[in-house]
């Protein structure tokens, strides 16, 4: 067969001067936009903030890239480290969902700091992140649904879309760029565990992914090499990650149709993704029958493996739990209307009509639900009320899904929702304008909480 790492290196190299679509260009700005409302929240928030005090020592000889949790500029692998492990904290996050993977935190993360460090421009990052989308997204492609049984895929595949962005900025021709990927291959991780349960480890993740995809275009970019068989190989990354030694022929026909980076879901909610079809199910037909949250008897929630696996949590009491929780995440929508950053706040978790609400929620696999992921992430909901009615939504797709996008004014809006507390009204909306039509870089972006210490 054809060795898919080679045909991915190829494309991804090909990226440095290739002719850029107008739409293509477009999109990779979207993704930029939403990387930025994800990441800056995420700034003043654990474990983002703990790895840059853990690792401070490091930051003091600066460097070229922007670590936007402490407005320094830093080293390269540190701010892809502590800015992609930002991006992935308060779960707003885009999504490919056919690899199940979100590749805006570990790629862009890279990216942008490669790019940085490098006097880029605007367009030559625009064109690294539409080439790590794509080489990431097709391998995750050739892997899933079967890598999701263990493994986090923002933390491995997300390995190769840094590796692939990075390489495209440091100018890496066709054979350079498949030894980052190779390299890349054999640090590639995250356990799928890290989220079942308690911890901060879930965003650090793609800030791993970020830091060691970045490593490996930096080291090729020198002339080390890897084994350019690690994709397909028999001890390869799809044969000990996935049932079988990759589905490649699937991936690599979906290079450029349409490219990745067009084709994604941005989070209309900050919770797992896995439970939207069913918060989309619930906020519609609260708003089409007119009945509140003290009418509801019992809402059955039907979905896929992951919605049963991941996100069945009758219990949840932290903020990480209840983010990947059915049944907070239901009742907060129910009471609240949506599930958004301060869906979250310490007195959401702990609030006795949210608590009450949790019991009233139950999550089951659905057959039919469970046959359409990963191209479809869809849930079947049924409300019983206390005047007798019985509501019923099967929900195909999520707001957000490439099938029901945001528009770029619904992007715009959470932007400015996510990161006008973080940096303050005046420069959230002069950096989006920044990002929407901007030809320089976005540099130092100070926190509103980091002034507030600084003036103590």
């Amino acid at each position: 067969m054809t060795n898919p790492l080679l045909v991915l290196a190829d494309h991804a190299a090909s990226w440095r001067a290739r002719e850029m679509p107008a739409d293509v260009a477009h999109h990779a700005r979207r993704v930029l936009v939403d990387w930025f409302a994800a990441t800056l929240p995420g700034c003043s928030r654990p474990p983002a903030t703990l790895i840059a005090a853990a690792l401070e020592d490091e930051t003091r000889g600066g460097g070229g890239a922007v670590c936007y949790v402490t407005g320094r500029r830093v080293p390269l692998r540190h701010a892809a480290l502590v800015n992609g492990t930002a991006s992935h904290t308060v779960e707003f996050d885009d999504i490919y969902r056919y690899a199940v993977y979100h590749p805006g935190c570990p790629t862009i993360a890279a990216a942008l700091a490669a790019a940085q460090s490098r006097g880029a421009t605007m367009e030559q990052l625009l064109r690294a992140i539409v080439a790590g989308y794509e080489v990431s997204c097709r391998i995750g492609v050739a892997v899933q649904p079967s890598h999701y049984d263990f493994w986090h895929t923002t933390g491995t595949v997300g390995t190769f879309g840094a590796a692939a962005a990075v390489a495209v900025l440091l100018d890496c021709d066709a054979e350079r760029t498949a030894h980052a990927i190779a390299t890349a291959a054999t640090m590639a991780s995250g356990l799928q565990q890290a989220f079942r349960g308690e911890g901060m480890s879930k965003p650090l993740h793609p800030g791993h992914a970020a830091e060691a995809g970045a490593l490996a275009a930096m080291a090729a970019a020198r002339g080390m090499t890897g084994a350019l068989d690690v994709l397909h190989g028999p001890a390869g990354f799809a044969a000990a990650t996935s049932e079988d030694t990759g589905k490649w022929d699937k991936a690599l026909a979906g290079i450029g149709k349409p490219y990745a980076v067009t084709d994604m879901t941005v989070k209309n909610h900050g919770c797992c993704g896995h439970i939207f079809a069913a918060l989309d199910a619930v906020r519609d037909l609260q708003l089409e029958h007119g009945f509140k949250a003290d009418d509801v008897v019992s809402v059955a929630v039907g979905g896929y493996k992951a919605t049963k696996d991941v996100c069945d949590r009758p219990d949840a009491r932290t903020e990480q739990e209840c983010r990947f929780s059915t049944q907070f995440t239901v009742a907060t929508m129910l009471l609240h209307g949506g599930v958004r950053l301060a869906a979250f706040a310490p007195e959401r978790l702990t609030d006795p009509a949210i608590r009450a609400l949790m019991g009233k929620v139950t999550v089951a696999l659905d057959p039919e639900c469970a046959a359409a992921f990963p191209s479809k992430r869809s849930a079947k909901v049924e409300i019983r009320l206390k005047d007798g009615r019985v509501l019923f939504r099967h929900q195909h797709t999520r707001k957000g899904d490439p099938d029901a996008p945001l528009t770029d004014q619904d992007l715009s809006d959470k932007f400015l929702e996510l990161t006008s507390d973080m940096i303050g009204p005046a420069q959230a909306k002069a950096l989006l304008a920044q990002l929407w039509e901007g030809q320089a870089l976005p540099g130092v972006v100070p926190l509103v909480v980091n002034q507030a210490r600084a003036a103590e």
